[in-house]
């Protein structure tokens, strides 16, 4: 998988236009709204992801110590660069 955040926002966005559907009623706008419920969650653990990964990118880059390395869990296996 090689999905970038612009994805998820069009993901978002055509959810999104089904919940609009004029002709979603009953169980099919209960299961659309559960479907979303879902995605939702998802989305905001993939957000809240890529803000760390910013984060570990800005202290790296700040960082004073030229032997400075990332946790491997973060950053670059070989260097732990983020």
């Amino acid at each position: 998988m090689n999905n970038k955040l612009i994805d998820l926002n069009n993901h978002l966005f055509a959810q999104l236009e089904r919940l609009g559907d004029k002709d979603l009623k009953g169980e099919d706008l209960a299961g659309e709204i559960n479907k979303v419920k879902a995605i939702t969650g998802v989305a905001a653990q993939i957000v809240s992801n890529a803000a760390l990964v910013l984060e570990a990118h800005k202290i790296a880059d700040n960082a004073f110590d030229a032997k400075f390395r990332m946790p491997k869990m973060i950053g670059d296996e070989n260097t732990g660069k983020a």
